[in-house]
Order: C-alpha cells, then structure tokens, then sequence
C-alpha cells in the first residue's frame, strides 16, 4: 500500500507524460506481480462499487477530528474533495503496517461491502489508525469509488508493454476486459499482460474477449477544406454518426458476449442482442452500436429509425428488464464493422473488404436485431454536407468519414489509416448563471461548477421567474473562470453547503449535443453534454432565453416523455459530471453515452 501511495502522489505531482511513464514502469519493475495486478486495475480505470455510505464516513471523520458539522463542511468546501479532506483531518495513525495493495484491497476493502452495519465503524477506525496520511488519500478514493489520477489507460499499456518488452498493441488488447467492475486480478492475471506473445495467441477460439476499440477523430475543418485533406469522397465510406452505446457482440464457443467500450459486459442488459447473437456462427466479433430502433409516425410505413438516447437511458439504469420494458423500449445492434469470422482476425484487412464480409452476413442471417449502418453517397463533399444537415431531425450526430484502405486501429490513432467524425454544430441558448459550486483538483479554490436557468416567461410580462435547466463546468479558459470567480463571491445571496446562490448577472451561451423532455427536471427538459460556448458580457440577463426557445429545440420525434434526463447533473449540490441517470432506477456508471463509433 505505502509503495502504491508513493506512486499516487508521484503522478499526480507531474504534469510530464515522460515523467508519468518513468514512474509507472519503476512500479512495475519492483511491485509484487499481486500489487501489479490490482494497480493496473485501477491506473487504467477499474473502480469497484462504492463500498462504504459516504454519510457514514462523513459522520466518522468528523467525530475522529473533533469537529462540528459546519466546520467539517467548510474544511470540504475549501479543500474540494472528500477523500483528500478526511485523510487531512483525522488524526496521526496510532499503528504500523506492512500489507501490499492487493492485501489491503482483498482482505479489507472488498469484505467493507459485506460488513455488519454495527460493527462497521469499529472496523473502518481500525483500519485508518493504520494507514499515513498519503496512504489514507488513496484509500479513501478507492472505497468512494472517487478514484483517478492523471495518467491514460494509453501510458499505462504503454509502461506495460515496456516492461514486458512486447508490442503495445499486443497489451493493448490483453487489457480488455481487465477493468470490468466485477474483476479481481490477480498475480497471474499481471503475468499475462506482459508475457512473451505465444504463437497461438491470437487463437481466441474459447474467450469472450473483445478487440480494443479503433477510436476516430474530431474533423471540424470548414467544408472548402475537405478536398484538400481528404481526396475525393470516393475515397471514403461515409455513415451516419449514431447516438447510442458503442459496443462489440462476441461469439465464441457457442456463447455470446457484449462489450460496451468502457470495458463493461453487458449481455445481461441486453437479451435480444444475446439472442441475436446466438444465430451468429462461432468465431464472429462485430462492431456496432446499440440502440432504440422502431417506427413511429415520422417514420415510413413499415419501417423503423433510431430513437433518442433519452429512451435508451431507460434500459441502461433497470436492475431487472421485464418484458413490458422490452416490448416498450426495443433495441437492435446497428452494426458497422466485421472484426473477426469464422475465427479469423480481420483487423489488418482494409475497411472496405471487412464491411463488404460484413454485409453479406447481415444478408445471410436476416435477424431484426442486426442492422447494418447504411452507408452514404455523394458525388462531392457539398452533397454530404447538404444531407448533413438533416442530421438532427434524425437523432444523430453528424457523420463518419472512414478510408476505405484503413485497417482496423487500436484506440485513437492513425497509424494504420484513420476514421474522422464530422459532427454537427451543438445547440445554443443564451442562460444565466444562478448556483456555482467549487471544482475539484486544481480548481478546489474556484467557483468553477455552475447551474444555468432560462426565464419562463418573455420579457416584459409580470412575475416572471428563471427556471434551472442545466450545470456545466467546461468551456472557460483560466483566466475567464478566475473573473467568474470574483464576481460570484461578490454577488452570493445565499450559501446551501458547498453551494452559493447568486444574484443574476452572468449570461453565457451554452452549447449541448442533444435535447429532451423529461418530467425529472423543474424546467421539463434535459439536454446533453452542456458547456459553456461564451461568455455573453454584451447581453444582459433580462434578453437571456426562455422556456419557449429552449423547448423550440426539441426534436419533431413522437412519442411519450420519457422522463429519464440526459445526464445534466441536475440540482444545486449534485456532482453528476456525465453520468447517465434514469427515472426509475440508480445509474450505473460503467454505461455512459459513448462518444464514439459510427459513432466512434
């Protein structure tokens, strides 16, 4: 534990990537293969369930320092995060220990979930009597299910692959899977990372495991600029951008899994893709995006169509799927690529042979839960740009430009040719700022968190109100978020925790991706993925948007609210940055809106 809490601080002290991956690799070269193990697990992003109430530790802590709730919560306040607050204020360890990380995690953090609620606190006490104040940082973010550090799933794979003096692109697809929620490594699962490759390797005629995912880029040139840098359409395959959950369906040895592109399995929460895949031959990797598919009465007679991923949010937070839910909210697997057949990796073979492979067996299986994205044509990119524009009216994205002799990458690169997504510009309103919240990390000292309104009335009626739709926290340079700052001290009305209300003066334009209705939200609408666009310093809050403009956005779809939100981190003390939400049930945050695919 004292070696992996060294290793914490040392990559979060250093912005260098040089100096991040000479420290991962100095870990790996002398940590117990067991401590290796579960490092990994979490360097590259596992996180196990929150496995303690945090008002517990709350309550705990406070009463181990001494403290009144109001200082406990101003000390929060100020410091900015819970795992760094605690473990600043309880007092010095009593005991000593010896135990690696994988002791710690095994023998006392895992069992935490499965401890008595009366004997609890005795056990947590006892635990960080033990633990020096770095050691207490790191584990308090590992039983918060809070933690991060700066380093990429990338420069961890990369240290791996130096370490074992193997291709990183070979580690690269060990590594999946290995972060699932659910996993426990262990020694010989480290071993495995960074073994020599075997001859039969890439024989995975038994395994469930998925291919790492081939990211694209953002390509947001203006149109004149497309011929220059990209040749002629022809030499593309163009798709539109989908709106779901990214994910590969694996069949091998007479069973299926499906992989979302967070490393999550979730062939549970998704039957009919299970099923459909269950008419595949083995030795078939596909890769897609799944989706709500069916008609409505904007749709052809006879045919069905994507539906906002608002509806998709309804599968993705339900403990149990009844068959009410599944005839309501149908999803298919809309799938673009052909990774592996008949046990074959088909990874180096150029975009247009795998989707040729590809086409021919959605033709041959004929099953309503595989559809193939369609592709795209266009004589110039004018013409694409022009059918672009009806984007939005569909529910998706924009679009994806992939090269036709492009083999099938590892991760974001261009290496082996590249995919671009041509996404269309955000949506925009004028809103004011009317909470601000600190951030977290660098920011802890900053009003950085904001929660926006927009009036329910137009101007000059009577009483008219500003009405919250949405918290953002991107999109300010520095300096800007400093000035922000400054006014918010000086214009706080009331303070509700780690909360300031403020007296409206700021107007900013926000951008986000996607718009719903939503019975969850005082406004009646969710929107997604919000940020702040500009500052609006010419605009004065009295002409910022209202209501009507904001509900002008939302997409002509049929259909009954959904009432799930979009992930907008709602209400003035709630910290939900992207996490999806449902209505019904908790969220699950291993399945968020995946920003890639055809939509990658």
């Amino acid at each position: 534990m004292k070696r992996f809490a060294a290793l914490y601080r040392e990559l979060d002290a250093t912005t260098s990537s040089l100096g991040k991956q000479a420290a991962l690799q100095r870990y790996l070269r002398v940590a117990p293969p067991q401590d290796a193990a579960w490092a990994v697990y979490f360097l590259a992003g596992g996180k196990p369930r929150q496995l303690v109430p945090v008002k517990l530790l709350r309550l705990l802590a406070q009463e181990a320092a001494g403290l009144p709730e109001w200082l406990f919560d101003e000390s929060y306040e100020a410091v900015g995060d819970l795992a760094e607050t605690i473990a600043l204020l309880l007092p010095p360890p009593s005991e000593q220990h010896d135990l690696g990380l994988a002791t710690w995690v095994e023998q006392h953090l895992l069992p935490l979930r499965k401890t008595a609620p009366e004997q609890l606190a005795d056990t947590l006490r006892a635990q960080w009597r033990q633990l020096a104040p770095d050691e207490r940082l790191v584990y308090f973010k590992l039983i918060t299910g809070a933690f991060r550090v700066g380093v990429s799933k990338l420069q961890v794979t990369q240290a791996l692959a130096a370490v074992g003096g193997i291709d990183a692109k070979r580690v690269a697809q060990r590594l999946m899977g290995y972060t699932h929620i659910g996993g426990q490594p262990t020694a010989k699962d480290y071993a495995a990372l960074i073994a020599a490759e075997s001859d039969g390797e890439q024989n995975q005629k038994t395994s469930g495991q998925p291919y790492p995912f081939f990211l694209a880029h953002p390509f947001n040139v203006g149109i004149e600029q497309f011929d220059a840098l990209l040749g002629p359409p022809a030499d593309w395959i163009v798709e539109w951008k989908w709106d779901g959950i990214r994910a590969q369906l694996v069949k091998r040895a007479g069973a299926v899994w499906l992989w979302s592109r967070g490393e999550e399995l979730v062939t549970d929460r998704f039957p009919e893709l299970a099923t459909m895949g269950e008419a595949l031959p083995d030795g078939t990797v596909l890769d897609g995006e799944i989706v709500v598919w069916r008609g409505d009465e904007t749709s052809p007679a006879g045919e069905g169509r994507v539906q906002p991923f608002a509806e998709l949010q309804r599968r993705i937070g339900r403990k149990t799927l009844g068959a009410k839910l599944l005839r309501e909210i149908p999803v298919v697997l809309l799938a673009y690529d052909l990774l592996e057949w008949q046990g074959r990796d088909l990874r180096a073979l150029p975009q247009d042979e795998r989707r040729a492979l590809f086409d021919e067996l959605v033709a041959q299986l004929r099953h309503p839960q595989l559809i193939a994205s369609p592709m795209l044509t266009g004589a110039t990119w004018a013409d694409l740009a022009r059918q672009r524009e009806a984007a939005r009216q569909m529910g998706v994205e924009g679009m994806m430009l992939k090269q036709r002799r492009a083999a099938y990458g590892v991760g974001r690169t261009k290496d082996v040719g590249t995919w671009w997504k041509w996404k269309i510009d955000p949506l925009s309103i004028d809103a004011v700022l009317i909470y601000a919240q600190r951030g977290h990390g660098r920011r802890a000292s900053l009003y950085s968190d904001y929660t926006f309104a927009v009036w329910d009335a137009a101007p000059g009626q009577e009483d008219r109100k500003l009405v919250p739709f949405a918290k953002a926290y991107s999109g300010l340079t520095d300096a800007e978020m400093g000035r922000v700052d400054a006014v918010i001290r000086k214009t706080t009305v009331e303070s509700f925790g780690p909360v300031r209300s403020v007296r409206p003066t700021l107007v900013f334009e926000l951008g986000f991706e996607g718009i719903a209705r939503s019975t969850r939200h005082k406004s009646g609408i969710a929107v997604r993925f919000p940020r702040m666009l500009r500052w609006r310093e010419d605009k004065p809050v009295e002409e910022a948007d209202t209501l009507d403009t904001l509900a002008a956005l939302l997409p002509p779809v049929a259909g009954a609210d959904t009432g799930a939100g979009m992930g907008t981190g709602m209400g003035t003390g709630t910290r939900r940055r992207g996490a999806v939400q449902s209505a019904d049930d908790s969220p699950d945050p291993g399945l968020l809106p995946e920003d890639e695919g055809a939509s990658p």
